[in-house]
C-alpha cells in the first residue's frame, strides 16, 4: 500500500507534468482528433476530451472511496447502476459514462478544464488528509486499481493521468506522421 506522503507526491507531481504537457500543446493539437472512441459509432477523442475525462474519473474515485468509508457493499456501483459485474457489460457502460462526458464537455475551454482539474485534484489531496492510516489500508471491494485500497485508488489517479498523456503523444503523433506520409503521396501524384 503506498505511504500518505507518497500519494500526495505523485498526485501532486503528475498534476503538474499534466498541465505542463497539455500547456505545450498548440489549439490545434488540442482539438486534434488522436485516439480512437472505446465507445462504437462515436467520434475518436481530442486531447481536450482526454483531459476533461481525467477529472470526470477522480470524482468517481472520490465517491467510491467515500462509499467504502461509509460501509456501501458495491462502492464501485456496478451492481447498483447497471445490474451486473460482468466485465464486458461493466466496460461498456463505462465507455458510454465516458462519452457521454465528453460530449457534454466537448466546448470547454483549455482554462475552464484545468480549473476543474485543479478542484477535482484539491478535493482528492482533501480527502486524503482526512483519511486515517487505517482507512487508507482498507480495501475497495472490487476495485482492480493498484492494490485495490482506498490508498491504491487515490493514487491511481496520477497513474491514470500518465497514461492518458501519454496516448495523446502517441495518437498526435500517428496523426503528423499520417500527415506527412499523405502530403508525401499526393506530391508524389502530382
Amino acid at each position: 500500500m503506498p505511504t500518505r506522503a507518497e500519494i500526495r507526491d505523485a498526485l501532486r507531481r503528475s498534476h503538474e507534468q499534466l498541465f505542463t504537457h497539455f500547456r505545450a500543446l498548440t489549439p490545434e493539437e488540442l482539438e486534434c482528433p488522436c485516439t480512437e472512441n472505446e465507445f462504437p459509432g462515436s467520434p475518436p477523442w481530442r486531447p481536450k476530451d482526454h483531459l476533461a475525462h481525467l477529472a470526470f474519473i477522480e470524482r468517481q474515485f472520490q465517491g467510491m472511496i467515500r462509499r467504502t468509508i461509509e460501509g456501501d457493499p458495491d462502492p464501485l456501483g456496478f451492481n447498483t447502476r447497471i445490474g451486473t459485474t460482468k466485465r464486458d457489460e461493466v466496460l461498456a457502460w463505462v465507455h458510454r459514462q465516458n462519452q457521454a462526458y465528453a460530449k457534454e464537455h466537448a466546448d470547454d475551454s483549455l482554462e475552464e478544464i484545468f480549473a476543474d482539474l485543479s478542484a477535482t485534484r484539491q478535493q482528492s489531496l482533501e480527502l486524503l488528509e482526512q483519511l486515517t492510516d487505517e482507512q487508507l489500508a482498507q480495501p475497495v471491494p472490487g476495485a482492480p486499481w493498484a492494490d485495490g485500497t482506498i490508498g491504491g485508488v487515490l493514487i491511481t489517479n496520477a497513474t491514470h493521468a500518465t497514461i492518458h498523456t501519454s496516448w495523446t503523444e502517441e495518437g498526435l503523433h500517428r496523426q503528423a506522421e499520417q500527415g506527412t506520409r499523405g502530403l508525401n503521396r499526393s506530391s508524389i501524384s502530382e
